[in-house]
């Protein structure tokens, strides 16, 4: 049981990569894709947020906070 908890963690972990990665690129390369890169690092931070919280990485949650605020700033700023 301890092992399928443990791939779930993980599923957690690089799933927040993985879009992380992405909302980079979709950023980087100004394309016109900046709101959805925002969305992406919204639901990465999210995700990571979830894995450090539920493996006690204090400090990884707390630069998550401040990664969904970046996220949230950067989708009203493109709002408007």
């Amino acid at each position: 049981m301890e092992e399928k908890k443990y791939n779930n963690y993980k599923l957690f972990e690089w799933f927040g990569v993985i879009t992380a990665i992405i909302y980079s690129l979709f950023v980087a390369l100004n394309i016109g894709l900046e709101f959805f890169g925002f969305l992406l690092l919204l639901i990465s931070a999210l995700s990571i947020g979830i894995w450090a919280f539920l493996n006690q990485h204090r400090g990884i949650l707390l630069l998550q906070f401040f990664y969904t605020a970046s996220a949230l700033i950067g989708i009203v700023r493109w709002w408007n």
